[in-house]
């Protein structure tokens, strides 16, 4: 029970230290899906408010154009028809259908280039629709890991993710038939919910239980065991020392080469699962051959443990092309557009101001009205907006977005003429994906590394 307490207080303290990011990716996700004025300023008053409410306030309507979110799509868009020239790797056709793959990486993506952040967990189980190796996608919200630097992630030392089941799962997967079992988690989640926590960390949405699953890498006792007639080393548990004699012993009577072995130390992923008050669930070691955690993560770029997204680099000018519509709007809607000066002596008595808008409005409409010597007669007065710099800074922003992006006109499928022949266009497309090739590359590591995971799962439920 120490110990789990002790894995619990570690997994709360990493998922803290990522309260920046989760935050930072909220925005990015704001900014990606339209709601780009929710920022916060201040006011002339020295309040803080949000740039909405400070654009009412001055009498501006906020408008959005969302290029962000255009930007996006054009990347998994590429993404999408690179793929679509590619077959499965041999022997994962079966769990790329079943999982749906395709889409769940594409998702993945869009993920990445908002956040930074692509992570994946793969697990052989029993679910309502059938045991088999199943992948699902993991928010960086209910993500935790500790510090790292390695962009491999090779100095992962504590991983796991937040679950919010219905008691009848957590029974379910925990409880193994057993009914005393069974009771135990009832209570111990009666209890639980019943709590007062306010920590986004032990709290689930009502009517669901907070499971915590954290692996942590450990030490533990182990035998290197030799067997003579197959030419095979197999690490395997100390418990198992047992079995080994007994083995030898069957070994010996038949006349055929005994096991060898010896005790060592080696270090395996430990998986807890463990309510928001340190209970224990369940626990277990790593099934897969490689002893690895059931995580996939690639966090980008990781420079000194930093993660930076796509989406981030181009907010700037989102919000400058947000303001410089806006700013444009506001002067277009507050100029003079056919106002009517109409002397006020040379106004019939007979006609009201009413009469006279609306024959000037008519397309036929007579207005007749009493010449005055030396006076003008009415005149419609229409402003210009004038060429006050908006037009060209709202162009230059435009280029800079695609610059900085690297979404070029090519890649977008804008800026295409019958001038061009099929082979320019194909060089233009090709060098603007250059621009792309590291966080395309990146990810596609992601998702090989994340199917040589899928093969080891499989080969474990076998």
């Amino acid at each position: 029970m120490m110990r789990t307490r002790e894995v619990l207080g570690a997994a709360h303290r990493a998922w803290l230290k990522l309260a920046d990011l989760r935050q930072r990716r909220e925005r990015y996700k704001n900014f990606t899906y339209g709601r780009q004025w929710g920022d916060m300023t201040i006011d002339n008053d020295g309040r803080i408010v949000s740039e909405e409410e400070l654009a009412g306030r001055n009498g501006r309507t906020p408008l959005t154009n969302n290029l962000i979110r255009q930007m996006v799509k054009c990347v998994i868009g590429r993404y999408r028809d690179q793929r679509s020239r590619q077959s499965a790797a041999r022997g994962l056709s079966k769990a790329y259908k079943v999982n749906q793959l395709n889409e769940l990486d594409c998702r993945a993506l869009e993920e990445f280039l908002i956040s930074g952040c692509a992570i994946q967990r793969v697990v052989n189980e029993r679910r309502p629709i059938g045991r088999g190796t199943w992948v699902d996608n993991v928010s960086p919200r209910q993500f935790f890991i500790n510090s790292i630097t390695d962009i491999r992630g090779w100095d992962t030392e504590l991983v796991g993710m937040l679950h919010d089941m219905s008691l009848a799962e957590v029974v379910m997967r925990f409880s193994h038939g057993d009914p005393a079992e069974a009771d135990r988690l009832r209570a111990i989640y009666r209890d639980t919910r019943s709590a007062e926590m306010t920590d986004g960390f032990f709290t689930a949405p009502a009517g669901r239980c907070r499971v915590v699953e954290a692996w942590t890498l450990e030490s533990r006792e182990t035998i290197e065991c030799h067997d003579p007639e197959k030419g095979t080393m197999t690490i395997l548990a100390a418990e198992t020392a047992d079995n080994l004699k007994k083995e030898n012993r069957r070994r010996l009577s038949q006349g055929r080469e005994q096991l060898k072995w010896r005790n060592t130390t080696d270090t395996s992923w430990h998986c807890r699962y463990m309510s928001p008050r340190g209970d224990l669930l369940y626990e277990r070691y790593s099934d897969l051959p490689s002893g690895q955690h059931p995580f996939v993560i690639k966090l980008y770029p990781l420079t000194d443990g930093e993660i930076h997204s796509f989406v981030e680099d181009i907010i700037d000018q989102q919000k400058y092309v947000n303001r410089l519509i806006t700013l444009i709007d506001h002067v277009m809607s507050t100029s003079a557009k056919g106002a009517l000066l109409f002397p006020y002596r040379q106004k019939l008595d007979n006609m009201t101001w009413d009469e006279v808008g609306r024959q000037w409005s008519a397309c036929d409409g007579i207005i007749p009205y009493d010449p005055r010597a030396n006076e003008p007669g009415p005149q419609q007065l229409v402003s210009r907006s004038g060429d006050f710099g908006a037009y060209d800074l709202l162009d230059m922003e435009m280029k800079l977005f695609r610059d900085i992006s690297g979404v070029s006109e090519a890649l977008s499928g804008h800026g295409t003429s019958g001038a061009k022949g099929s082979s320019m266009y194909e060089s233009q497309v090709h060098n603007a994906t250059i621009a792309l090739a590291d966080i395309l590359e990146t990810f596609g590591g992601f998702i090989e590394y994340r199917d040589r995971m899928i093969i080891e799962a499989t080969e474990v439920g076998i």
